[in-house]
């Protein structure tokens, strides 16, 4: 781990143990329990989010931590974690081997309004059945497992792989369902995969070029927003805006096609300019004008 680093290097000892725990109890099985009407939580939540309260008080004692399964102290310093012990538990629960740890450091300035974002300053996302561990700190670059990250070079919406979530809970209310066909019929395909943490993951990684959903929590994007950000990629909600931690949408994409993303979603949301599916042919055919305009640019720029 670099050593310019100034807080990923000992809260990604705190993510790794978690996720050690986590990866324990997935292998010898958990009891599931219901919190609300429909979202899953198991004693692995509770576990690990115990354990990261009590080290990230050990290592950063004036760091106030703001975690999903209630966890909520020190919220009054200047700088506060976000913690999801276990962002998956839905695949945590069936047995479904993706899910993570995610520890967001947001940097609060003095004054600052209990409405009001500070600035995130580091990230740890932890992918325990896989043993990847992705790291940023605002100016100093994103890493998975040490080497740097990217986000990926694919132009436009046509050639991209795109991922989403939908909420457990009020499922009938969330209108995704609609946006995921469109993008299903006008990408190179939708991946659900159930963490949003991990998809944001992957969006700095340059696995995925792109993802959007609604009514996420300040826990579970928080250090994945810095990770696309530092990474080259660019994360706003679906009108362009600045995104906010508790924002009830959220857009990241690798920063090349935002705006034609912005504008799909303006379009989906008015009901306007959903124009019929380009044919293999078609989509061919403009694929191939595109890499010729763009061969032609670089030969005249040479």
């Amino acid at each position: 781990m670099p050593t310019e680093f100034v807080w990923v290097n000992q809260a990604s000892v705190i993510a790794r143990e978690a996720g050690a725990q986590l990866r324990k109890f997935f292998t010898d099985g958990v009891v599931t329990e219901y919190k609300g009407d429909v979202d899953l939580v198991t004693v692995a939540d509770r576990t690990a989010e115990t354990l990261i309260r009590e080290r990230l008080a050990e290592v950063f004692p004036e760091h106030g931590i703001y975690g999903e399964e209630g966890t909520r102290e020190r919220l009054d310093g200047e700088f506060r974690w976000y913690v999801d012990p276990l962002d998956g538990t839905t695949n945590f629960a069936h047995g479904f081997p993706h899910f993570c740890v995610s520890l967001g450091l947001e940097q609060r300035a003095c004054g600052l309004a209990h409405d009001e974002d500070g600035r995130l300053v580091a990230a740890v996302i932890y992918d325990p059945m896989r043993d990847e561990l992705f790291v940023a700190e605002r100016g100093r670059g994103a890493r998975m497992n040490g080497k740097q990250m990217h986000v990926s070079l694919v132009p436009e919406l046509g050639e991209a792989l795109v991922a989403t979530g939908f909420p457990s809970r009020k499922r009938h209310d969330s209108p995704n369902i609609h946006f995921y066909q469109e993008f299903t019929l006008r990408s190179h395909g939708v991946r659900r995969a159930g963490s949003a943490a991990l998809d944001l993951a992957y969006v700095a990684s340059g696995r995925l070029d792109a993802f959007w959903e609604f009514n996420l929590n300040p826990w579970d994007t928080a250090a994945g927003i810095l990770l696309v950000e530092e990474s080259g990629g660019q994360v706003t909600n679906f009108s362009g805006g600045q995104y906010r931690l508790n924002s009830n949408e959220i857009l990241a994409s690798n920063g090349l096609f935002h705006a034609e993303l912005l504008g799909f979603f303006s379009d989906l949301f008015a009901g306007r300019n959903l124009h019929p599916i380009p044919t293999p042919q078609e989509f061919a055919q403009h694929r191939k004008e595109r890499m010729a305009k763009q061969f032609s640019g670089t030969v005249a720029a040479s």
